[in-house]
């Protein structure tokens, strides 16, 4: 009996190319992308050509538009790489074409390693000027006397509530809120030996003391708290000894030497998210999806809250946030903090804004932005 004969194999046509084939097509498509980015840099630099001379980097900026873009890369993302990393991707193009002009200078709470950095990183990219500063108020300053060109503060944190040095410097400051930025926080333990056994005290900005309190009161109950102006100078701090930890994230521990990770993540809600403005000297353009923040200084009156509130409800505009912070200007006088959904030229938000006007004391627009894009 003649034995069957094994079955010929058929080369199926999703078979996978050899390894040498997907490098040689890897290259190929690489040269496609440096030289679409060359193209797309050339065109960046008519547009800045079109607008003719400007005075400074800051006049070619276009923070709209930018949204706009970067919401159409999520519309068309259909994986495998996600929505963030594409933003992040497309971010750095944007970035860099801009700094062919001038880069941009944007203050923020240093030292070098902060998450304030970090969300500037974010926003702008790699290729603008980042200046570090001592205080929120100096990153207020800056931006105010031209120094820098936007400036990048901390207002809000998903665990912790409000930044209040952050809306008391609006009291008095004519900046506007040009942007946000939603920056996920990871707290470490960071230590120069990464044993917790060694740890006797710890450095840590009070936000990340606040943000990490459930964890070290469970794992380490007796450890001394010290509080330092950020986490960066707590990191710098603790470089020094191995009896010493830092609460951080991972870019300080890179930057000052504190390599390893005791501990990670410690902060208590797992979705620790920081929400950042961009502050700048103008309102820009609607981008098409918006965020108006005002302050409202009210008239100490039965009501005067339901007052200042429903000329929002009555044009349909959404408030997604209000905080009272005491006005400064008289004894127990309050103005609230704002947020709503639109832009400032939106019709509604128009009409809303004129009839605010008759039961409040004092209304300023600190800016309408883009909503942060993810």
């Amino acid at each position: 009996m003649t034995p069957p004969k094994s079955p010929k194999s058929k080369k199926s046509k999703d078979a996978v190319p050899a390894l040498a084939q997907v490098r040689e097509r890897i290259d190929a498509i690489d040269r496609q992308i440096q030289s679409l980015i060359a193209e797309r840099a050339g065109f960046a630099l008519q547009v800045g050509k079109a607008k003719g001379k400007l005075a400074a980097a800051v006049d070619y900026y276009r923070p709209e538009r930018e949204a706009q873009v970067l919401r159409m890369v999520v519309d068309r993302n259909e994986g495998p790489l996600s929505d963030e990393v594409l933003v992040h991707v497309f971010r750095e193009v944007m970035s860099a074409c801009l700094a062919q002009q001038e880069p941009l200078k944007i203050g923020y709470l240093g030292p070098e390693g902060t998450f304030s950095q970090q969300a500037v990183l974010k926003h702008f990219g790699r290729s603008a000027h980042g200046l570090p500063l001592a205080s929120i108020e100096e990153v207020f300053q800056e931006v105010e006397s031209g120094a820098a060109d936007f400036g990048v503060v901390p207002v809000e944190n998903s665990g912790q509530g409000t930044i209040q040095v952050t809306l008391d410097m609006f009291l008095t400051s004519g900046l506007k809120i040009c942007g946000e930025v939603e920056l996920r926080v990871h707290q470490y333990l960071l230590s120069r030996s990464g044993r917790i056994e060694d740890i006797e005290r710890i450095y840590a900005h009070p936000q990340s003391f606040a943000q990490t309190a459930g964890w070290l009161r469970t794992n380490l109950p007796k450890i001394e708290k010290i509080p330092v102006s950020s986490n960066a100078e707590g990191a710098r701090r603790a470089r020094s000894a191995d009896d010493a930890a830092a609460i951080g994230g991972e870019s300080a521990g890179h930057v000052y030497g504190l390599k390893k990770v005791v501990m990670q993540p410690i902060h208590d809600d797992k979705e620790n998210t920081t929400r950042f403005l961009v502050i700048g000297r103008r309102i820009f353009p609607p981008s098409g999806h918006d965020r108006t923040s005002i302050l409202v200084f009210i008239h100490d009156k039965p009501g005067a809250l339901f007052d200042v509130l429903s000329p929002f409800a009555r044009h349909g505009i959404s408030m997604n946030r209000i905080e009272s912070r005491p006005s400064h200007q008289a004894k127990w006088e309050y103005a609230f903090f704002i947020d709503l959904a639109g832009h400032v030229e939106d019709a509604g938000m128009k009409q809303a804004l004129a009839e605010l006007e008759a039961h409040a004391a004092q209304v300023k627009v600190l800016g309408s932005y883009p909503v942060a894009v993810p």
